[in-house]
């Protein structure tokens, strides 16, 4: 579980941090710095904090009648929350130093929009999506302090681990942290090598 939710979380994360990245820089709308503002929101705050507030949003009493606590999707949920700034932050400089008269250059000579941003503007942007992919994926991965109220009984690596050693048994929470560990290493060096490759 926690590996699927870490590779689903860096996933969606790559596509809705990059379009997020996309309106920020490029766009102009009432509030703008204020949402932009809300993104850092997650390293600011406790971790803990967001469990609290998904819980209140989205528990037994959400004031919007939809329950998903102590869910797969409310641990998926919490996750995008919490790594969903590493996508952001890495693509929005890059996208900021984007030379524009490429663009321009492409559609003078009659590239449609779909067609410059598939062979002009993503490929300057993988390595930046594909880093800021790689570091939600690792932040997903050893996550705790969002996950430990609203998870439930959903099994997840660092809970796990944290009820181990709660329980005296710190061989098996040694264990468990060392193939968290070589997963994510494992995980973290494909997604590199194929960020570097396309990028190449």
């Amino acid at each position: 579980m926690t590996l699927v939710a870490s590779l689903l979380v860096a996933a969606i994360g790559a596509v809705m941090g990059t379009l997020m990245a996309w309106v920020l820089v490029r766009d102009r709308f009432p509030g703008k710095r204020f949402v932009n503002s809300l993104i850092d929101l997650p390293f600011a705050l406790p971790t803990i904090v967001a469990g609290l507030t998904l819980i209140a949003l989205y528990g037994p009493d959400s004031p919007f009648g939809v329950h998903l606590a102590f869910t797969r999707a409310a641990v998926v949920l919490a996750l995008l929350f919490v790594t969903l700034p590493f996508v952001v932050r890495s693509v929005q400089p890059v996208l900021i130093e984007l030379d524009r008269e490429v663009e321009e250059a492409a559609a003078s000579l009659g590239s449609s929009n779909a067609t410059t941003f598939r062979r002009v503007i993503l490929p300057a942007l993988r390595p930046a999506i594909v880093s800021g992919a790689a570091l939600a994926f690792a932040r997903a991965m050893g996550e705790f302090g969002s996950l430990v109220l609203i998870a439930g009984k959903v099994q997840i690596a660092s809970i796990v681990i944290y009820a181990d050693v709660e329980s005296g048994d710190p061989q098996s929470a040694a264990s468990l942290s060392i193939v968290l560990l070589a997963v994510s290493l494992v995980v973290l060096v494909i997604i590199r090598r194929l960020g570097a490759g396309r990028a190449g």
